[in-house]
Parts: C-alpha cells; structure tokens; sequence
C-alpha cells in the first residue's frame, strides 16, 4: 500500500507543480505528472535522509513539491536544448 500512496501523492504533487509551473511542457500532460511522481518519491527520498522532516510531516509536501518542480525545469531544459 506504501507505494500505491506514493504514486497517488506524486499524482496530485505532479498536478500542483505544473500550476505553479505555467507553459506548454513538450512532453504533455502525462510526463508532466509522471515526472510528479518521480519529484515526489526524489524530495521524499532526499528529505528524510537527511533529516527535515519525518513521517507524516507537512514539510513532506513542500520537498515533493519542490523536487517534482526541479526535475519539471531540467526536463524543459534538456528537451529544449534538443530542439
């Protein structure tokens, strides 16, 4: 069930990242939200090893927020440099 939760929460963190990120996204509406997930389970990762936070803390939702937002930016980055 851990990671059916992590998966929706990436989901809903994937969603808040693209509004606080506007623009068109290259890859659309889905790798948006996929790399939600994958900021998600990043800031997630990365805040509780290094000790910012604990379980169930609502520091959880601004690391995945934040980590969900930086790898939104490098994916423009690097998709953009390709073009």
């Amino acid at each position: 069930m851990g990671i059916l939760t992590w998966i929706l929460f990436g989901l809903v963190v994937g969603i808040i990242a693209k509004l606080l990120m506007p623009g068109r996204d290259p890859g659309g509406f889905i790798v948006t939200i996929l790399l939600g997930i994958a900021g998600a389970l990043l800031g997630g990762f990365v805040g509780r090893a290094m000790g910012w936070y604990g379980e169930g803390d609502a520091a959880g939702w601004i690391v995945s927020i934040l980590g969900a937002i930086i790898l939104l930016a490098l994916y423009r980055m690097m998709v953009r440099k390709r073009v």
